[in-house]
């Protein structure tokens, strides 16, 4: 049986879906407190502004998705297998948390500075996991041509809150197939 959220976590799922629906701005303590049942005043107890709560919520995304990827890789036999790996773990994040991947999208200028260089520190790491293993598996890219695929898969990936008209399995598939379609040698190699 799943262990259920903390009341810091349900708050954070709740402000993440109203910061996708309505952008942080249009959202105000009390709509957040109100999705949880709780007064707007109450989350001061958990966070000390809706500030933090979005600096925490985004420097969370990106921690997650960097030890979710390099542990990935890290485990992988070889860098095809670490390749697939790194593709289904981005695909399965984007297709379970839609939310969050449209506050991270969407709302990284809204951070404090500390935050956002914070963020951005962890992002940067995360797509050298990319790169290095994008690399490793087109040994014909080089560097600067591994980051733009790894930029570009993630932009297909993350397009899914967009695009997800397929049930989840299937658009898992399709995402999983076009990312790694556009890493292979064969489409390296074709004009």
């Amino acid at each position: 049986m799943a262990e259920k959220p903390s009341r810091r976590d349900q708050i954070l799922t709740a402000a993440a879906e109203l910061f996708a629906r309505h952008g942080f701005h249009g959202v105000g303590i009390d709509d957040i407190g109100a999705a949880v049942g709780i007064s707007g005043p109450a989350l001061y107890r958990h966070f000390r502004s809706k500030d933090a709560m979005l600096g925490e919520m985004l420097t969370s995304i990106s921690e997650r998705l960097l030890d979710g990827g390099q542990s990935r890789v890290d485990a992988a036999a070889n860098a095809e297998e670490a390749l697939r790996d790194l593709v289904g773990w981005h695909v399965d994040f984007a297709l379970d948390d839609p939310a969050l991947i449209t506050v991270q999208m969407r709302n990284l200028a809204n951070l404090t500075d500390p935050d956002r260089r914070r963020v951005r520190a962890l992002q940067r790491r995360y797509v050298e996991v990319w790169v290095e293993t994008i690399r490793r598996t087109v040994p014909e890219f080089d560097e600067p041509t591994a980051r733009a695929a790894a930029h570009a898969v993630f932009g297909l990936i993350n397009s899914t809150p967009h695009s997800a008209h397929l049930d989840r399995d299937q658009m898992a598939a399709l995402l999983s197939r076009m990312a790694l379609a556009s890493l292979t040698p064969a489409a390296v190699n074709s004009p």
